[in-house]
């Protein structure tokens, strides 16, 4: 079923979550592994980063994830950056709520993002950007079946450390053909 997996559905982000976007978002353990820019933003600039960049363009889709039998949302997923003439988007994901961590719950919400990016949206490719020291998404993107297409070498200083930005991608056929295989 589109946007709900057994564990998960996605529901779209509303104003309502600035709230709880803003928590997750200065977190600094939640987005040492995925924000590029570790800062503490005051609620105003979340706000506007809600409005402008998140829920304001036509270029994206973001949604919260819900843990169904809780109904307690415990995540983003998004799809960014969309290119609608060449079917093009990038896809984020942040699990905000760390009880939910390493049990298989980004995997589900990633999951139903990229049926709804090359089922229903029709999208060619959809790429991201993982850091280096970030083996466990490193892994769980492979599984999926994304392919690494490149890197920014040595662009995060994160710890004291320089680290690359892996690019990786899936293109549609691809994710249709590992669907088969896992049938």
């Amino acid at each position: 079923m589109l946007f709900e997996s057994s564990r998960v559905k996605l529901r779209k982000m509303t104003k309502e979550d600035t709230e709880l976007y803003h928590k997750w978002r200065n977190d600094m353990e939640v987005m040492h592994s995925t924000n590029p820019s570790l800062d503490v933003y005051p609620m105003e600039e979340t706000k506007d980063f809600v409005d402008h960049v998140i829920l304001g363009t036509h270029a994206g889709k973001s949604y919260i994830m819900v843990e169904k039998g809780k109904e307690s949302p415990i995540g983003i997923v998004a799809l960014i950056n969309i290119d609608y003439k060449n079917r093009n988007a990038e896809c984020i994901i942040d699990i905000g709520e760390k009880e939910y961590w390493g049990k298989g719950y980004g995997s589900e919400g990633l999951k139903l993002l990229l049926d709804y990016a090359f089922y229903e949206m029709n999208l060619h490719r959809v790429y991201l950007k993982v850091f280096s020291f970030n083996d466990k998404a490193i892994s769980l993107y492979n599984k999926i079946g994304f392919i690494q297409e490149g890197s920014s070498r040595q662009s995060l200083f994160r710890d004291g450390t320089w680290y690359d930005i892996i690019h990786m991608g899936i293109l549609q056929n691809e994710y249709f053909e590992k669907q088969v295989r896992n049938v």
